[in-house]
């Protein structure tokens, strides 16, 4: 399960946002990608920057907030068909493959 915590871009680094990311557009307020916590950073996806790399928003509490631009992750899921992990390098916690919701067949 994902986290569920949001945060608001500050005006101020919504527009370096767009400046620095490929598409030059990013949402207003980004949700953490990474798996259920509490406590901690959390992690935001804005946009792409170049080929391996995107930009994040990283936040901790109410005050703490800040552009990163990190690589991403290289692990994939097993399988001949294994999906990529959408996060970056050196996240904690599960890869984005493993905090799926496996869905059940209906058999009614």
């Amino acid at each position: 399960m994902r986290c569920t915590h949001w945060r608001r871009l500050p005006l101020d680094l919504a527009r370096q946002a767009r400046e620095r990311s490929a598409s030059g557009c990013v949402d207003s307020a980004v949700q953490c990608q990474l798996s259920a916590h509490k406590d901690g950073e959390h992690f935001g996806l804005l946009d792409d920057v170049e080929y391996g790399t995107a930009l994040w928003l990283r936040w901790r509490g109410t005050a703490e907030v800040a552009l990163v631009v990190l690589a991403d992750c290289p692990m994939v899921a097993p399988g001949p068909d294994g999906e990529g992990c959408c996060l970056f390098a050196g996240h904690a916690e599960q890869h984005t493959w493993q905090d799926t919701v496996e869905e059940i067949p209906c058999t009614g």
